[in-house]
């Protein structure tokens, strides 16, 4: 079994990459071969996962637009199970230079093909835009998720992506499926938290995690570190948040007995 999930949402601060970071460490904490791809010219991604971007020779660009092998750009990380498809500032450049390449939609999907099998799952961060560089992430994915924060205007936008989604789904990945509609920054104190929740819940039902990612200062220290959530504070409200998500998808895809074995390990 190996699955490809992309986080995308063009609104940006809904806490996308915090959610791609830690949902990768936390899926490999749980002893799934795991392979965190960043796809985001901001390559924070790779910044949270204690990478230096300009540093980074090799990455998904190079894999992109020189065919580079992608096993010559991953990094390991220091978190067992859990590797890296970097990102750097070029990628800017990367939607300009596939404008005139064939199949300019499938550049990613090919990247990833010679490597997914060597992952149980792998997880895209996006871009906070509905570019070039997102419809290869959609194109590539077997599902998608949709990080949305517990604040004001928390479904602007959201209209427009589902459209995008349904668009990649009838033209270029029919198997394209929503893994879920996941809510960030939840705040238990404030009942605007409460009414996005509900709001949500209201509108996409069944399609919304029963985890929800609360607001939490170890999470948002994380990235300055450099390592995830799980390796900064394995005990804290968000490193629970993200286990319980990565628990939640692997009984999603039907590994429950699996997991109830990691879970015995933990304990």
């Amino acid at each position: 079994m190996s699955k490809i999930i992309a986080l995308a949402n063009q609104k940006g601060g809904v806490g996308k990459t915090t959610s791609s970071i830690n949902l990768a460490a936390s899926l490999a904490v749980l002893e799934y071969r795991t392979l965190l791809v960043d796809a985001d010219p901001q390559a924070n991604s790779t910044s949270g996962i204690g990478f230096d971007p300009r540093s980074i020779k090799n990455s998904i660009y190079e894999c992109i637009i020189n065919d580079i092998e992608p096993m010559d750009a991953i990094q390991k990380t220091e978190t067992p199970n859990l590797d890296l498809l970097p990102a750097h500032i070029d990628l800017v450049g990367a939607e300009i230079e596939m404008i005139n390449l064939n199949n300019r939609e499938y550049k990613m999907k090919a990247v990833l093909e010679k490597i997914k099998d060597q992952y149980d799952f792998i997880i895209i961060d996006c871009s906070p835009s509905l570019g070039l560089i997102t419809i290869n992430a959609l194109t590539a994915a077997d599902s998608v998720i949709i990080p949305v924060q517990c604040e004001y205007f928390a479904l602007e936008g959201l209209g427009k992506l589902l459209n995008t989604i349904k668009i990649v789904q009838n033209r270029l990945n029919t198997a394209l499926e929503i893994e879920g509609i996941l809510l960030t920054m939840y705040d238990v104190r404030l009942r605007l938290s409460n009414q996005v929740v509900e709001e949500v819940r209201t509108h996409f039902q069944d399609l919304v995690f029963e985890t929800i990612i609360q607001r939490n200062t170890r999470l948002s220290e994380a990235p300055s570190y450099g390592i995830s959530v799980i390796m900064h504070d394995a005990n804290c409200k968000g490193a629970i948040n993200y286990l319980n998500l990565a628990r939640e998808i692997v009984r999603k895809n039907g590994l429950v007995k699996e997991v109830q074995d990691v879970n015995t390990a933990i304990i």
